[in-house]
């Protein structure tokens, strides 16, 4: 992902961020507002970390794929979908329509 996504859905990425620095503050990334030099410099504050480190940090997040619950249309709907074909075992298809395993609220009875 881009850093553009973060900071166009910065509140949405909270959650993310704190997973990967327990260190962060909600109240203080309200502040940071998706500016990257203030959220480095945060980082490096709260973590003790040089610098360096935390930018070598940031980018291995950044690698990461755009949480599901961030960023919702069919455009990157579908490119997600093609991306967790890694996770669907050999002769399934990522595309395919789940009705036949039914509804949970139709129950045989």
């Amino acid at each position: 992902m881009k850093w553009h996504h973060v900071q166009a859905n910065w509140a949405a990425f909270y959650e993310a961020i704190m997973d990967k620095w327990p260190e962060a503050d909600e109240s203080e990334l309200d502040e940071i507002d998706g500016d990257q030099r203030a959220f480095l410099a945060y980082l490096v504050d709260v973590t003790g970390q040089e610098p360096e480190e935390i930018r070598e940090e940031l980018r291995e997040w950044l690698v990461g794929e755009i949480p599901s619950d961030v960023v919702m249309d069919p455009v990157h709907d579908n490119h997600s979908i093609a991306l967790s074909s890694k996770f669907v075992n050999e002769g399934e298809d990522e595309f395919s329509d789940d009705a036949r395993f039914g509804d949970d609220s139709d129950k045989d009875e």
